[in-house]
């Protein structure tokens, strides 16, 4: 059964996210840091009249440099929003998910957040969990 995913590309890698998990997408603008935060925490910002904890998503799959990006993700994680940046977005369009092939193996830093993949013009995207890059939820700290 096709279900919407949001095509984007965090650390220059096209990922999938279930639309479920999408409340919105936004330009981030000022960020405040965060005194003893994780390192994934950028800070926080301000949107619509609240307040959202941004993410750099890059560096919580555990790749070096950090990510520039100023578009994020908004989703939302045992009631709290998180602004999880990514590189650009693409699309919004239905795929299947279909189970990671027996045998592939994902580089460690997309093994958390991996669900499966979904095809795009024959070309396998993986479908990743916001949730798994929020830190301290899933394991992640």
């Amino acid at each position: 059964m096709s279900h919407l995913y949001l095509i984007a590309q965090v650390a220059g890698r096209a990922v999938a996210i279930d639309s479920e998990q999408v409340e919105s997408v936004v330009d981030i603008g000022e960020v405040t840091a965060v005194p003893r935060a994780s390192q994934h925490v950028r800070g926080l910002a301000a949107l619509r009249s609240r307040v959202v904890t941004v993410v750099d998503t890059q560096s919580a799959l555990g790749l070096a440099g950090g990510s520039p990006a100023r578009r994020a993700v908004i989703t939302q994680v045992e009631g709290h929003h998180y602004a999880m940046l990514v590189d650009a977005l693409d699309d919004v369009a239905p795929f299947d998910l279909l189970p990671l092939a027996h045998g592939v193996t994902l580089d460690p830093a997309w093994r958390g957040a991996g669900l499966g993949i979904v095809e795009r013009e024959g070309e396998p995207i993986l479908a990743i969990d916001l949730a798994s890059l929020v830190p301290g939820h899933a394991g992640l700290n």
